[in-house]
């Protein structure tokens, strides 16, 4: 569905995509990550058309998104960050103009209004003024208008951007209903989000590639898979000390302490669980134990690990 080559953008000297190219299979759900300022929006502006690149190709489709422009957005459902409606205008009135500055006419016009309505859930909502309606509801809009052309591919950027907990899971389960039916590239700050919705990830920093895999590898083959978090009543430097010099611990820290009792988060390798070396520590050293828990790495770790400057 998407194959970019080597997609470079530079502003002056400043370059803020670096030879990018990954491809993205029909019918995938592809998150697309980085921290502020790694190249996501620019890639996706490029992709979507509104941004020429610097050198490079990519393609939508099998649409050059250069050569074909036209074409190749004809394919695209694209909804920004920060989605621009028209407030003076009312959902249904405001949609049914969006569709037709898409080139459908008519009843066409009238029946994909209606059902971008429908999917998106603002059946109830239709006859209202898009100022008064609240930032959850907006954000449907936008994606009823990413959608109202049918394309095969929804470029989403930062699509929960802004919403409180109820909206966010609303939006989640918008998108992954709709990519039952769309290739579905999305962009956003909200990890867990994301590690719920996506079957590929793509991670990018300083505008080049870190990583691209499924969350599930991605987790797998981390440097260090996850944390070992302990509660220990002692001495808190002995017990620092002792447990940074056990095999395979990258690096203990002491979260807190009350009444002797120290909370130790505990980095270790990947593949590895220290859980009985810390017990038998206790036992040597006469500590008491309260709590000795092994994290699952997330998706979090990941990003943290790969895009961190420390």
């Amino acid at each position: 569905m998407i194959e970019i080559n080597h997609l470079t953008k530079k502003y002056g000297r400043f370059t803020a995509v670096k030879d990018l190219s990954f491809n993205v299979g029909a019918g995938q759900v592809v998150g697309f990550l980085g921290p502020n300022g790694a190249g996501k929006t620019t890639t996706l502006r490029m992709l979507t058309g509104y941004l020429p690149p610097t050198s490079g190709t990519a393609s939508i489709a099998g649409y050059d998104i250069f050569k074909d422009s036209i074409k190749a957005r004809s394919q695209i459902g694209y909804m920004p960050e920060n989605v621009p409606l028209y407030d003076d205008m009312r959902v249904r009135e405001y949609l049914k103009f969006r569709a037709q500055v898409k080139g459908l006419k008519g009843s066409e016009a009238r029946t994909m209004t209606g059902e971008a309505i429908e999917t998106c859930g603002l059946s109830h909502m239709r006859k209202r003024m898009i100022k008064t309606l609240s930032k959850g509801y907006r954000q449907r809009v936008g994606l009823a208008d990413a959608l109202i052309n049918k394309p095969q591919l929804l470029v989403l950027d930062e699509p929960t951007n802004g919403l409180d907990p109820n909206q966010i899971r609303s939006i989640r389960n918008l998108i992954k209903k709709l990519g039952e039916k769309h290739t579905i590239l999305v962009s956003s700050h909200i990890l867990s989000e994301v590690e719920m919705i996506a079957d590929h990830i793509v991670i990018i920093d300083g505008g080049e590639i870190k990583a691209s895999d499924t969350p599930k590898n991605l987790i797998d083959g981390m440097r260090a898979a996850g944390k070992i978090t302990a509660e220990i009543q002692g001495n808190g430097e002995t017990i620092q000390g002792a447990i940074s010099r056990l095999n395979h611990v990258k690096k203990v820290t002491n979260t807190a302490m009350e009444k002797k009792w120290n909370k130790l988060d505990i980095l270790c390798e990947s593949g590895t669980d220290t859980r009985e070396r810390i017990s038998e520590l206790s036992a040597q050293y006469g500590w008491q134990i309260r709590t000795l828990h092994r994290h699952k790495g997330t998706l979090e770790d990941v990003f943290v690990e790969l895009t961190r400057k420390d």
